[in-house]
């Protein structure tokens, strides 16, 4: 194993470019198994919809609380795309078990509607008909209704209701004094942190493309997302388009890379020159948005015609993040204390998971963020970071392509080959946290997705397409009837504990009446709010 061969290596001379290995070399000699036992959390999305596999228009569920303050339960862009979020928890089946209450309690809320199970949407009406998530008349409320109708302006709702599965993954407090030790760094202990969460986010931004390869289940998609435009793609069957090898179309330039923000230049080479890049792009003006205006026949379209609206809109496959206090904006709360955890975003929901996630794929992710950070990362100039994002446009539209070549500083690279070298790095990190767990469910989790590897046809991707071809099946029928299989699912499984009951059940109630609160204590005008809140930053 890797870790063998790397433990026979210590003390001895080590090639000078091979900081992965010194650096978990380093960890095995001093007995460190700190890496394991971080905190992880999941958000993950759904579309309600209704019984036959329409997008819902039904307000968000009284039996659900507010929207705005329910901290299980929330909704994204659209009042129907709800957003389940767990806290930050100990292990992968603690997470998983959180987001199984979840959807069991929202299931007993929602009579007849269903949880869309796909990442690509549901049958869509019309792109105005599509409701905005609401969240009261409070001018937090507002705002983020407001920021949503921007969104919808800039980029279209269609695209909105795209869902994924987010990762938030933090390394224990106990692993940073001994590494900062061990690499002989006497910066303080924030900016170390911050340092090397970046060097972890940009090793994100160039291997995560395997991310989209190994998890990706967003193949194909129900025409209704066109909005009566023809796209450029292949046919599966009248009411479905699809790649042949694709892996993620929500992450293709279809969805979430999309070419509206290519010009928008984001460093993540340093802290502060990202927290500077982001609070610039807010405050310059974007001459397509200053078309749309702010205001139009008295109502706000947008939050302003900036090149983004806020620091959120900036669309990222990972971002580094610290939980913010009341009313502080994201770069505020990174200004303050440096980075606390990282948020991994190219997660497409598991079809074959009625919770759209699994243990074996948070273990995954969180071996390889570790590879991440322990992995050399040389900072970022305009061409490689084009690089990284070249290559995940091509993993996403076709990424088991036979012979498919990605770029590797410049050069081109067979994606097989680069993947099994990931791979077999995440497997010595895999063992090395199994070593403090005392079992093999992380190696297990990396053996996995070495089959994928190996095999293409086993992937996520794959399998979906070659069930719609057995199936005879459009992509909307198919999904639908996962989505029934999962409500069957959540309504035969063993109650949840009734403290966990009743904990959601207070949430909900509790939700409603802090809204009202926060409703009842706006004592500034919607404008005065936004002015200190923009100025705030």
């Amino acid at each position: 194993s890797w870790i063998k061969r790397i433990s026979r290596a210590c003390g001895k001379t080590l090639d000078m470019n091979q900081v992965f290995e010194q650096r978990l070399g380093a960890l095995l000699a001093r007995g460190d198994a700190s890496v394991a036992g971080g905190k992880r959390g999941v958000e993950k999305e759904s579309l309600r919809v209704t019984s036959d596999g329409y997008l819902a228009q039904t307000p968000h569920p009284q039996g659900l609380g507010s929207a705005l303050t329910n901290g299980f339960i929330t909704t994204d862009f659209s009042e129907a795309l709800l957003e389940f979020v767990t806290p930050a928890l100990g292990s992968t089946w603690e997470a998983l078990q959180v987001v199984c209450d979840i959807h069991q309690f929202t299931y007993q809320q929602l009579g007849e509607e269903l949880l869309w199970c796909a990442s690509m949407p549901c049958r869509l009406p019309a792109d105005a008909d599509i409701p905005l998530a609401r969240y009261g008349d409070s001018n937090v409320g507002r705002m983020k209704t407001i920021y949503r109708r921007g969104l919808g302006h800039r980029y279209g709702r269609n695209m909105q209701t795209i869902a994924g599965v987010h990762f938030n993954y933090s390394l224990p407090e106990s692993f940073w004094p001994g590494y900062r030790e061990m690499l002989g760094d006497d910066v303080g202990e924030s900016e170390f942190r911050s340092t090397h969460y970046l060097g972890l986010v940009r090793n994100f931004r160039r291997f995560g493309w395997i991310v989209l390869y190994l998890f990706g289940a967003s193949p194909a998609l129900c025409k209704s997302f066109g909005g009566g435009r023809e796209l450029s793609m292949p046919e599966l069957n009248a009411e479905t388009w699809y790649e042949p090898y694709g892996t993620s179309l929500r992450m293709s330039d279809l969805g979430y890379n999309n070419q509206t923000q290519a010009g928008i230049a984001i460093s993540l080479n340093r802290l502060e020159e990202y927290i500077h890049d982001l609070s610039e792009a807010i405050r310059t003006p974007e001459p397509a948005y200053e078309k749309i205006g702010v205001i139009r026949n008295g109502e706000y379209q947008q939050l302003n015609t900036n090149k983004l609206q806020i620091e959120n809109e900036y669309y990222s496959p990972v971002r580094p993040k610290r939980v913010a206090r009341s009313g502080e904006r994201p770069t505020a709360a990174l200004r303050r204390g440096g980075i606390e955890y990282v948020e991994i975003r190219s997660l497409d929901l598991s079809v074959s998971d009625p919770a759209g996630i699994n243990q074996n794929t948070m273990r995954f992710i969180e071996a390889f963020l570790i590879y991440c950070l322990l992995e050399e990362s040389p900072p970022f100039d305009a061409g490689s970071f084009e690089e990284a994002v070249q290559n995940q446009s091509l993993t996403a539209k076709r990424g088991r392509e036979p012979g498919l070549k990605l770029a590797r500083d410049g050069k081109p690279v067979d994606l097989s080959g680069w993947a099994r070298e990931i791979v077999d790095k995440v497997a010595a990190v895999a063992e090395l946290i199994d070593r403090h767990e005392d079992d093999n469910s992380y190696a297990d989790a990396v053996s996995v997705a070495a089959s994928h590897v190996a095999e293409p046809e086993s992937t996520p991707s794959a399998r979906l397409l070659q069930e719609l071809r057995d199936a005879d099946s459009s992509f909307f029928e198919f999904a639908l009837d996962l989505a029934r299989r999962d409500k069957r699912y959540f309504s035969s499984i063993a109650p949840m504990p009734p403290e966990r009951a009743q904990q959601m059940e207070n949430e909900a109630l509790e939700s409603i009446q802090r809204q009202r609160d926060i409703e009842a204590a706006d004592e500034l005008s919607f404008e005065d709010y936004l002015a200190r809140y923009f100025a705030s930053g």
